[in-house]
């Protein structure tokens, strides 16, 4: 069996497809598959993908229409071999040495995720900085292997899909019923968080790339989901579980005083633009 299957989702990312790629075949530790699931692209990323094919540890999948990141996903799972399975956004990189120091805690926890080095456009990397080091100080205060089941219901602490990996036999299908496509790593963390412990390794061992092209900063501006809430709930309602409806309750509390909050904002924002005052660059708004 194959130690470690990297799946990659990949929809119209011609311009970052293949240093993903050339990351993954950098790694100190060989024994893996790269599974690429194209999602009906549109741009030249699956003639790229098809160039790297001459190593046999590299699957393309390809979808004859497009079928979202959730269904992308879920084919992956289906043609992956490994006893790992760990998550590639098409964008970002592993470092070399990724697979490796992240084998090294394998008995630890059955969940392994790690810190990351941003890269990217300047004008998102900021914002998006704070809320990495935010998160860096809450999880350097949890004592791991923790169950983090709590630590969903404002935010989401873990930074990107492609700093996790799995143990294959503890994902489950409706893991990735998410209600909101671009939120589905939210909704998945808290279903796979339930019965299982998380593992955090403070190591910058994953690139994060943030650009104004990304799947998530091209989700609808001033929209709000509580994507959150409806995992707790969702959990609630299969388990009865207490811990699950005093999440789902919490979450729904924070989220509304939020959303108030990003409309108070938006009201501010317009009425700044009607008095022709300078606007203040932010990922919510593209003004």
């Amino acid at each position: 069996m194959t130690t470690v299957s990297v799946i990659t989702a990949s929809y119209n990312y011609e311009n970052y497809i293949s240093d993903t790629i050339k990351s993954v075949l950098a790694q100190t530790f060989s024994d893996w598959e790269l599974i690429i699931v194209d999602d009906a692209s549109s741009d030249n990323s699956v003639n790229i993908i098809k160039s790297f094919l001459d190593d046999k540890r590299i699957k393309l999948i390809c979808h004859d229409k497009n079928k979202g990141l959730s269904e992308t996903l879920k084919t992956g799972l289906k043609y992956a071999q490994g006893e790992w399975i760990a998550f590639l956004e098409s964008d970002d990189m592993l470092t070399p040495d990724c697979l490796e120091k992240r084998l090294m805690h394998k008995d630890k926890a059955d969940v392994i995720f790690n810190d990351v080095n941003l890269i990217g456009e300047q004008q998102w990397l900021n914002d998006t900085a704070l809320r990495v080091d935010k998160n860096k100080k809450l999880l350097l205060n949890i004592s791991f292997p923790s169950n983090i089941f709590d630590y969903f219901t404002t935010h989401n602490p873990i930074p990107t899909f492609s700093s996790v990996m799995i143990k294959r036999d503890k994902i489950e299908d409706e893991y990735f019923n998410t209600p909101v496509d671009k939120l589905l790593d939210w909704w998945f963390y808290i279903h796979l968080s339930y019965n299982n412990d998380f593992f955090y390794l403070d190591e910058k061992i994953t690139d994060w790339r943030i650009h104004s092209d990304s799947y998530i900063k091209n989700k609808s501006k001033k929209s709000f989901k509580i994507v959150n809430t409806e995992a707790y709930l969702d959990i609630y309602k299969n388990t009865k579980s207490k811990n699950a409806l005093k999440n789902t309750i919490i979450s729904a509390y924070t989220m509304f005083f939020i959303r108030l909050k990003v409309y108070i904002i938006g009201f501010i924002r317009k009425l700044k633009q009607i008095l022709g005052l300078k606007l203040k660059k932010s990922p919510l708004y593209d003004d």
